[in-house]
């Protein structure tokens, strides 16, 4: 449990990069073994590019360091629950685990244009063996959106 929080709020301080860099609040880590792999923010503005969430480009590095696109045995630590784009991009890279802190409704609500459909119905209805934890850190994570909004809000 103790690491799970520790790569939490590494995520947690990566989203907050990102924000101040002047994108959104979205923050991923990915682990094997216990060891960082990979770390990214989202840069979906920076890079003009909808699908560069955090976990897409924490996906990318990992792989890319990994030498694989087969990252089984990976945990991918997200600030929010990952949207069905990431959630589909989490199961073709075979990660292990899934870890998040603020659901997708938080998102919505922050006013993403967010599909609410959770992770655990996408890994129902997809025959999916991911394993997903929610709500890690939680409160820590939706406050992410709030220090967005005061830094640098701009939703899409």
């Amino acid at each position: 449990m103790t690491l799970d929080y520790d790569f939490m709020r590494l995520a947690i301080d990566t989203a907050r990069k990102g924000v101040t860099a002047g994108q959104t609040p979205f923050g991923a880590v990915i682990t094997k073994n216990g060891k960082v792999v990979a770390e990214a923010h989202n840069s979906v503005w920076k890079t003009t590019d909808p699908t560069a969430h955090a976990e897409i480009n924490a996906i990318r590095l990992a792989c890319k360091k990994l030498g694989t696109i087969n990252l089984d045995g990976c945990v991918i630590y997200s600030t929010t629950e990952p949207c069905p784009l990431c959630f589909s991009a989490i199961h073709w890279a075979r990660i292990s685990k899934i870890v998040y802190g603020a659901e997708i409704a938080d998102a919505k609500k922050a006013g993403f244009n967010e599909l609410i459909l959770s992770n655990r119905v996408m890994k129902k209805l997809g025959k999916s063996r991911v394993a997903i934890k929610g709500r890690v850190l939680k409160k820590e994570n939706q406050a992410l959106f709030e220090y967005w909004k005061k830094v640098n809000w701009k939703p899409y």
